[in-house]
């Protein structure tokens, strides 16, 4: 089976790339995590247009038409960005919820014990009565707490979150690497001692590993690979955000620098569908 990027998926994924790099730069970021929990309705209705939320829709229907491989490529780019949103909620309520697909409709869905943005969704999917705002550890993620634990909403979504924590950790990785480059001790790049070679190594290993994981179940959908994806994701988010603070040292630690951004959200993330220890379940059941 062959799990590399076809021409398609590689100008696809520069496609998205371009139009979140030109419409959610860095000042929209910042902006955003000033915002408060209020989504931008232009940004969403333009991903909308750009075939986000409906591209697994046939054409037929009005979608691009396109399968879970691209879906991953879309979301892996997304979580580079930290592009904020119930993105996969309003993804697979696409087709299925009048406006969903494009991008008028913000759509969002109980997952466990959690619902992100449940304020500034139009539609809610599953039993959120009752739930209750609470303080969100990541400014760019309004979250709820359900009086009764959700269903988590499926293999799908599990693969996609992961698709964002492996942006994420890719992006953390370059974040890292360019500051050893141009940050200076001593006379010389802080890449130049060993210990932070070490820690950027790391981090690309562990980037990569999940990369593979998560390009290989998009393609084969199976529900063990998924979670194993899942896993090794989650981890790279979190594991390669933490690396990248201490390459940066102290200033990474400040609200000036996106590196804590990253971690807060691989945080967040790493709790959606019941948290790892689901994936780990299914793997162990699947190795018994």
């Amino acid at each position: 089976m062959d799990f590399r990027l076809t021409e398609d998926q590689r100008a696809l994924r520069r496609g998205v790339r371009e139009l979140l790099d030109r419409r959610f730069d860095r000042e929209a970021l910042r902006a955003a995590v000033d915002a408060d929990g209020v989504l931008d309705r232009s940004l969403w209705r333009e991903l909308g247009a750009a075939g986000f939320f409906a591209l697994r829709l046939p054409e037929d229907e009005g979608g691009v038409g396109l399968g879970l491989p691209e879906a991953v490529l879309l979301f892996e780019e997304a979580g580079r960005a930290l592009l904020p949103g119930p993105l996969i909620a309003t993804h697979l309520a696409a087709g299925r919820v009048a406006g969903a697909a494009e991008g008028e409709v913000v759509v969002a869905a109980a997952d466990g014990e959690l619902v992100e943005w449940l304020d500034a969704a139009d539609v809610a999917l599953g039993p959120v009565g009752g739930a209750a705002r609470i303080r969100s550890v990541d400014p760019l993620t309004p979250l709820h707490r359900l009086p009764a634990a959700a269903a988590p909403p499926g293999d799908e979504a599990s693969l996609l979150t992961a698709a964002e924590q492996l942006g994420s950790a890719a992006r953390t990785t370059e974040l890292a690497v360019g500051h050893a480059r141009s940050r200076e001790q001593f006379g010389q790049a802080i890449g130049a001692f060993q210990a932070v070679k070490h820690l950027c190594a790391q981090m690309l290993v562990r980037t990569e590993v999940a990369r593979a994981a998560v390009y290989a179940a998009a393609v084969t959908a199976d529900p063990v690979e998924i979670a194993g994806a899942r896993l090794l994701a989650d981890e790279a988010a979190v594991d390669c955000a933490r690396d990248c603070l201490q390459v940066h040292g102290g200033m990474g630690f400040t609200w000036e620098a996106d590196v804590h951004l990253h971690l807060k959200r691989a945080w967040v993330r790493a709790e959606r569908g019941g948290s790892g220890a689901v994936a780990e379940e299914s793997v162990a059941a699947a190795l018994r």
